[in-house]
């Protein structure tokens, strides 16, 4: 039998300032710390999304890049995270992003799926909610 991947286990982003990156998604997003504390001398956090096993790390780059104990996690410059969301959500996540202050950036229209919603976190990360539609994917 091959050997197959599942499915994204985890995904990073580089951010400045861990606090605040980590108050936005817990308070923007409802992401849930999953780590008692900050990863060693403030380098990252860990972050559940959803009920299923999917995390979201978040690394400071200026400790993350120079660390030498795993290789870089991340890129240069902004990175891009999609969420899954149910077509249904998309009215409340429009009013919690105004509840917020975060501003829409853009919607965008992938055939006949509902619009997916792009805005950035505090450090120009783009962010998009989506629905899994946007994707012809096999399923198991």
């Amino acid at each position: 039998m091959e050997p197959r991947l599942h499915a994204v286990l985890e995904t990073s982003l580089y951010v400045t300032d861990l606090d605040r990156a980590v108050a936005f998604y817990e308070s923007v997003l409802g992401l849930r710390q999953i780590t008692e504390a900050y990863f060693a001398r403030g380098r990252g956090a860990a972050l559940q999304v959803g009920s299923g096993p999917s995390v979201l790390l978040l690394f400071r780059a200026d400790i993350t890049r120079c660390d030498g104990t795993l290789p870089a996690h991340g890129a240069t410059g902004a990175g891009h995270v999609a969420f899954r969301v149910e077509a249904d959500e998309f009215p409340v996540w429009r009013q919690r992003l105004l509840l917020h202050g975060v501003p829409i950036e853009r919607e965008f229209t992938f055939g006949d799926n509902p619009p997916s919603i792009y805005f950035r976190d505090p450090d120009g990360n783009s962010l998009e909610l989506a629905v899994s539609g946007i994707w012809p994917l096999e399923r198991d």
